[in-house]
């Protein structure tokens, strides 16, 4: 490949990536008449079609899989590379880009960036909300956030969080119309606050387990959410039960404003881990937030 075509690869690399010439086109910073052209150019050069577009997507063809999958990897390596060295200064700098879920952006990263980001000003942190498996290297992202038994095996995974259990609640309110659920089944007969959630491709199903007895049961009623806190006002207005991490309603449990039940159907599991892939080059920037995330303990 002529050195001149490098930028033309480039550009390939994105459209393959993100599956669209609009968003390759934002990202590269040119118009999307000039990114087809260069693309155009660059199947002409080699002979092959590398991308099948059809008026509603693109994907990439046989060849363009495989010059993707060849060339992909090496550039990322090259842009982190430089990424380290332009990062090498007195006071770590850079953009760090993370994807994790509601629960864990509020309960986790937000207290622990709030007392990073003051100190080190030349770091900026950019992080997306968002409750599917995104696929962080194809998103381009330095990391994501999820459960431990979620994290993929080729990943590095650093524990961020304790274990943690869920909750189901209602208000007195509720309580004071409908019997208390004994069993994860009673929930059938009453009104739930579901959430819908990407991962499950619908509406999640509530999991429960006692000795060793795993169970999901698949709730009904008038609201779904796929929000902590309109699941939790909805309990709190006596609109149904709602499934929630603990720490979220201990609160409102303690004051009495919401009642607890099914406690003994709710183990603790393992908590949240901030996960990278194992080929990237670690930035002082981002060593950094690595290490005032990682999980001490009752010591955090």
């Amino acid at each position: 490949m002529l050195r001149e075509n490098l930028n033309d690869v480039l550009a390939f690399l994105a459209v393959a990536r993100y599956r669209s010439f609009t968003r390759a086109a934002a990202k590269l910073g040119v118009s999307q008449s000039a990114l087809s052209h260069t693309i155009r150019g660059l199947e002409a050069r080699l002979g092959l079609r590398l991308l099948a577009r059809t008026t509603r997507s693109v994907a990439p063809t046989e060849a363009g899989e495989r010059l993707l999958g060849a060339l992909g990897p090496r550039f990322d390596e090259i842009e982190a590379e430089l990424a380290g060295l332009s990062e090498l200064r007195d006071k770590p700098a850079g953009t760090i880009r993370i994807t994790s879920g509601e629960h864990a952006a509020e309960a986790i990263l937000w207290p622990a960036l709030a007392k990073l980001l003051p100190r080190y000003p030349d770091i900026k942190v950019e992080l997306n909300i968002d409750y599917g498996l995104t696929d962080i290297v194809a998103e381009r992202y330095d990391a994501g956030v999820r459960l431990g038994e979620q994290v993929a095996k080729d990943m590095i995974a650093v524990r961020i969080g304790p274990d943690f259990r869920m909750a189901v609640v209602g208000a007195p309110s509720y309580f004071a119309r409908r019997p208390k659920p004994k069993h994860p089944q009673d929930l059938t007969a009453h009104d739930c606050i579901n959430i819908r959630l990407p991962t499950y491709g619908s509406i999640y199903a509530w999991e429960f387990e006692k000795r060793g007895r795993a169970l999901k049961v698949r709730v009904e009623g008038q609201l779904v959410f796929n929000n902590i806190a309109l699941r939790v006002n909805a309990a709190l207005a006596g609109l149904g039960l709602a499934y929630l991490s603990e720490d979220q309603v201990r609160e409102h449990v303690a004051e009495g404003r919401l009642v607890r039940v099914l406690s003994d159907w709710c183990p603790p599991f393992s908590g949240y881990h901030l996960y990278y892939p194992s080929r990237r080059q670690a930035a002082p920037a981002f060593a950094l937030l690595v290490e005032a995330l990682r999980y001490r303990g009752s010591s955090r």
